[in-house]
């Protein structure tokens, strides 16, 4: 891994894509580096009297066709550490292997991969995951990560480790990633998958409270529209 200063202002970009711990120099800012991880903290011990109950019956749901209710994904975080991030499991349990077999086969389906690293016609999608994916609410259990201190509340979005060389910039080691950010209250998915970089770049730049209110906020009114696929 290696780290230059591209200008004068101090601004640092990275060389090569890392595959590793990194160290980031740190930014000052009393909320950024103190109040920023009390208030995780603070708002899931408060909302999980609301969302224990709803994980656990969605996991009920989920689980009728036999397989876990809960997914386990290797994710890159603060530093470059590699954790294990929860969600409810919204596709099929051979889900790899089908994405894989479908893109072999399907060249425009490829092309949108490549571009957006999503489908918006997945055949590993099941049923109810395509209901939890649209409301994002399969993202729940993520709040166990900010508990935990693998992730905030708002930050960069959590990139897996073999989509390092896609995500430019220092703003995914910086920070530790978030259940919401400024991609996901975007036109997210009419947006390319080069554009998270600029989202998060941007926001690394201006992390505040008044910035993270906003974001929970529009996060809100995005999971009522139903955007997300």
């Amino acid at each position: 891994m290696t780290l230059q200063i591209d200008d004068p202002s101090g601004e640092l970009r990275m060389a090569s894509a890392p595959t590793g711990p990194v160290h980031v120099p740190r930014r000052h800012g009393l909320y950024r580096n103190y109040i920023k991880r009390l208030f995780d903290i603070a708002a899931v011990l408060a909302s999980s009297i609301i969302v224990l109950p709803v994980v656990l019956v969605l996991a009920m749901i989920v689980a009728t066709d036999g397989s876990s209710p809960f997914y386990w994904n290797d994710r890159v975080g603060k530093g470059g550490r590699t954790f294990r991030m929860l969600k409810l499991r919204t596709m099929v349990p051979n889900a790899d292997a089908m994405l894989q077999e479908y893109l072999d086969r399907n060249a425009e389906a490829r092309l949108e991969w490549d571009s957006t690293q999503k489908l918006k016609t997945d055949p590993r999608i099941t049923r109810i995951g395509r209901i939890l994916r649209k409301t994002s609410i399969d993202e729940l259990p993520q709040l166990w990560n900010v508990l935990i201190g693998d992730m905030s509340l708002v930050g960069p979005r959590p990139m897996m480790p073999n989509q390092r060389s896609l995500y430019h910039g220092l703003a995914y080691y910086a920070l530790r990633p978030g259940v919401t950010g400024p991609w996901q209250i975007s036109d997210r998915n009419e947006s390319a998958f080069s554009k998270r970089a600029e989202f998060d770049s941007q926001y690394d730049a201006t992390v505040s409270l008044g910035v993270d209110l906003r974001i929970l906020f529009a996060t809100v009114a995005v999971v009522f529209r139903g955007t997300g696929y």
